[in-house]
């Protein structure tokens, strides 16, 4: 007797009880959309804090203009890189779910010691003797080491949620089922629309709030968004479909001892492989021909037959899986060094600018931010109803075009990004000379904020492309078991590519500001020559984009096909 449809049941997942779930009453979009609203409300409390965090530092911290670039970007790149301690501990140990809930009453504690340290009194900045290149007053130190933690703690907090978050929102769609296969794929592009909505809301509404009304306030709002945000998590606690590992051996000590053992039988010839294949049946991979070497794992040599161990086929497939995205990973490091520049240098020349809309009232520096929300919103929107289905007819491919087409046409894009930076960097100096404003960094500049404008939208639409499709290669091509780890390898990038920019920050400043020079970052931005440094990145960026393309040429994509094979040792 055939089971009606609405009783049929998902494999491999469970209730939160543990019992088998029907695939209408269970997961799909009710769930992902709870999901999704959570990560609105976790993005408006981080980018509450990270938008205008360059400011606080160099207004209320007192910081100079490098320091405080050199600490959003250490800052930035430690939140980056945590999620992969999250994402391990999630795979291994906690589970999504609970480490969601452990993460999401971390962050709300980071933010109300954020807040608590924003009320702490500053110096009186209007007190203090004000020199061109130095900044003499002295923040309360207490204050510093507060503000520090809890910013560090947020970072940690951060590092739990943002893989998992998203791992999970798509746990809820079945990739076997055709229809939620789709649904699935159409999941990045609604969830990079739904965060870049919040950026877009966040940079406009908190950098206001922060810049004329109180830090301890725009602070504040982050906290109760995050409190929003558990709420509505724990909400949907009992429509969500949770993954059913089972005894299913830890993913990590499964690819692990694939390398372990690959470096143990390095010395075993290579013609045992095929002798090996021909005893036992076994039909090459499709995926063979790359990284032979880790096939002498499935291989026990005859020094270690009382207690060696070879591995099987499809663990030497998910370590070659792992091993193929390196190249990947690493060239897309120049596009996040790129990336890293508009929270931070950008923001430090709008304020230079001229920002008034009526008399009375600027525009905050930072607010500029949400114009690269925009260019994603829009683009978006262009990519899913317009471009994937004119790109459907010419190549035949469901996806339209492939992930890495997708990544790669988003960092061409972020290279005419910063061309277009540094040329309006470089009429911003002119513009300071003309008028002779050189030598007076508080001075407004006579050139409009809203020439910054292009060079944000552009930032959007690059992120529509790099960034989605690098949440869903990250995503797609890691083994199963890995999934938030997957998501955790593509926000390392971004770790990274910040460390990488504080590095390049100190380099440049070390070399262009000794005996008496005046630097690339000079606290006086109008003697400064950040144009130089965007022309850099341009170049930089090009040649990642040209390692990458090579890399992409050679890429095998992991079809999620693979059989499980058992290797008999000999």
């Amino acid at each position: 007797m055939e089971v009606p449809l609405l009783d049929e049941t998902v494999e491999g997942v469970v209730d939160y009880h543990g019992h088998p779930v029907s695939r209408y009453n269970f997961g799909g979009w009710r769930s992902a959309s709870l999901i999704i609203v959570v990560e609105i409300a976790e993005r408006f409390a981080y980018l509450g804090v990270s938008s205008n965090l360059i400011n606080f530092l160099t207004d209320q911290l007192q910081q100079s203009t490098a320091m405080a670039a050199k600490n959003v970007n250490a800052w930035s790149g430690t939140a980056a890189l945590l999620p992969l301690l999250g994402a391990f501990l999630a795979d291994c140990f906690l589970g999504r779910y609970r480490t969601i809930v452990l993460s999401s009453a971390l962050y709300i504690l980071g933010l109300g010691l954020l807040t608590v340290s924003a009320t702490l009194p500053s110096p009186d900045i209007s007190a203090c003797q004000e020199t061109e290149n130095s900044l003499p007053c002295s923040p309360n130190l207490v204050q510093v080491i507060l503000f520090f933690f809890s910013l560090y703690l947020v970072a940690f907090a951060q590092g739990g949620h943002k893989p998992c978050v998203q791992a999970f929102g798509a746990d809820q769609f079945d990739g076997q089922h055709p229809e939620e296969s789709k649904a699935k794929s159409s999941f990045f592009n609604w969830w990079y629309l739904g965060i870049s909505l919040a950026g877009f809301s966040t940079v406009n509404i908190m950098s206001y709030v922060q810049e004329y009304l109180s830090w301890s306030l725009g602070f504040g709002i982050p906290c109760i968004a995050m409190v929003f945000a558990l709420a509505i998590f724990l909400l949907g606690t009992r429509t969500y479909r949770f993954g059913n590992t089972g005894d299913e051996e830890n993913p990590f000590v499964r690819i692990g001892r694939v390398f372990i053992i690959a470096i143990r039988n390095r010395h075993v010839n290579s013609s045992e492989i095929a002798h090996l294949e021909e005893t036992h049946g076994l039909l090459p991979h499709h995926n063979s021909k790359q990284f032979r070497f880790l096939e002498k794992t499935l291989i026990v040599p005859n020094s270690l037959k009382e207690d060696g161990h070879a591995c099987n086929i499809n663990e030497v497939e998910e370590a070659k899986a792992v091993l193929r995205l390196v190249p990947i990973w690493v060239t897309c490091l120049a596009y996040a060094i790129v990336f890293s520049q508009s929270s931070t240098f950008f923001i430090k020349q709008g304020v230079t600018m001229d920002r008034s809309i009526v008399v009375g009232f600027e525009v905050p520096a930072a607010s500029l931010q949400s114009f690269i929300g925009l260019g994603i919103i829009i683009s978006l929107l262009i990519y899913d109803r317009i471009l994937i289905p004119t790109a459907r007819k010419f190549t035949g491919k469901p996806s339209g075009i492939t992930m890495l087409q997708r990544i790669g046409f988003g960092m061409l894009l972020s290279i005419i990004s910063m061309v277009v930076a540094a040329l309006v960097e470089g009429k911003r100096l002119k513009t300071a000379q003309e008028h002779g404003l050189v030598d007076l960094p508080k001075a407004t500049i006579p050139l409009s904020i809203w020439w910054l404008v292009p060079q944000y939208i552009l930032f959007g639409v690059a992120d529509t492309f790099t960034m989605v499709g690098l949440q869903e290669f990250f995503y797609d091509q890691v083994p199963s078991g890995l999934r938030s780890i997957g998501l955790s390898l593509y926000l390392s990038i971004f770790g990274i590519g910040n460390f990488l920019s504080s590095f390049l920050i100190s380099a440049i400043e070390n070399l262009t500001s000794g005996d008496g020079k005046q630097g690339w970052f000079d606290n006086n931005l109008n003697k400064a020559h950040l144009d130089y440094f965007y022309w850099f990145l341009v170049v930089l960026s090009a040649v990642g984009l040209a390692a990458f393309l090579f890399s992409a040429r050679t890429y095998i994509y992991n079809k999620g096909n693979t059989t499980i094979l058992i290797c008999k040792p000999y």
